[in-house]
């Protein structure tokens, strides 16, 4: 498998330059000055402060990794009350970022690290100074894959975001999806037990367990040419159509396991408390939105639902 990911390459700037620690003598140069040109962001911290020592080094770890299109000034606001004063920090930690030397954005209180990266891509998409991310563009390769069911590459690529950047919930969620591709399903299990509770619903890390889920139901169907027979002999038998539509769709056999839920739908949309439809979101959950059967599948299943 080609090195998609080179851990040296791409400092922009060392350590030293992107994050520092600042007081009232040098905030004008750090933060104001520095701002004109490179987006800052401010850490208003306390040595006392529980929730800081939780933000602080996600703050520092998302920086590192924007590889200089943003930095990061830490203000310890006990040493550095007037400045506290002047930004009327109420509480910490608190975050500032300046843009254009004057505040533009920020937030109270620790916060997960997929909303700081919301954060910093957020602004550094504002002031234009975005820089090529080595691990976008690897996991852009490997969603490519995974929506090309080449599970094996797929697993490969995100395995290396994640040797890299443990942390990376989108590198989680689709390796997890990889797996179940492959049928390994304890692996994937694991995989998304490392996925923090606040990420749970990130779409990528959605995706795979309702991938698991299906895969964990599949396991549990029967001869497939058993319930096909089944639904021919009687149409109405909804059990053996629903199971029928997991073991095809576990098979690969998509269109065909969706239209069968539709084809559910159309006879008795209510049945099992609208069993067909729920299963359908969960098969659509672990498709490509744009995928054309996705779309096919969707317009299908509103054109009973609204009928």
């Amino acid at each position: 498998m080609e090195q998609l990911i080179n851990p040296e390459a791409g400092d922009a700037a060392s350590d030293a330059d992107l994050i520092k620690d600042s007081s009232i003598e040098t905030f004008q140069q750090d933060v104001l000055e520095a701002s004109m040109t490179t987006p800052v962001i401010v850490d208003f911290w306390a040595t006392w402060c529980g929730p800081c020592k939780q933000l602080t080094p996600v703050l520092e770890k998302v920086v590192r990794e924007a590889r200089g299109a943003v930095k990061l000034v830490k203000i310890d606001i006990d040493k550095n009350q007037t400045i506290a004063q002047q930004m009327r920090i109420q509480s910490v930690p608190t975050v500032y970022a300046f843009a254009g030397g004057r505040p533009v954005d920020g937030f109270q209180g620790a916060q997960p690290e997929s909303q700081v990266r919301d954060f910093v891509q957020k602004l550094t998409d504002a002031a234009g100074t975005t820089a090529d991310d080595p691990l976008a563009d690897a996991i852009e390769h490997a969603k490519q894959a995974l929506a090309q069911d080449d599970f094996e590459s797929a697993a490969a690529v995100f395995s290396q975001v994640v040797e890299h950047a443990p942390d990376n919930v989108e590198a989680l969620g689709g390796l997890a999806r990889a797996l179940v591709g492959m049928d390994h399903l304890e692996e994937a299990r694991d995989i998304l037990s490392r996925v923090p509770d606040a990420d749970a619903d990130q779409a990528d890390v959605a995706a795979a367990r309702a991938a698991l889920e299906l895969a964990e139901q599949s396991a549990e169907v029967g001869d497939l040419s058993e319930l096909e027979a089944a639904v021919a002999a009687d149409p109405k038998n909804h059990q053996a159509r629903l199971d029928l539509a997991i073991g095809l769709f576990a098979k690969g056999r998509r269109a065909e396991a969706i239209d069968h839920l539709v084809e559910s739908l159309r006879i008795d949309r209510n049945w099992n408390d609208q069993a067909a439809r729920k299963q359908l979101i969960q098969f659509f959950d672990t498709m490509s939105p744009t995928d054309e059967e996705t779309v096919t599948g969707r317009r299908k299943m509103s054109a009973v639902l609204f009928s």
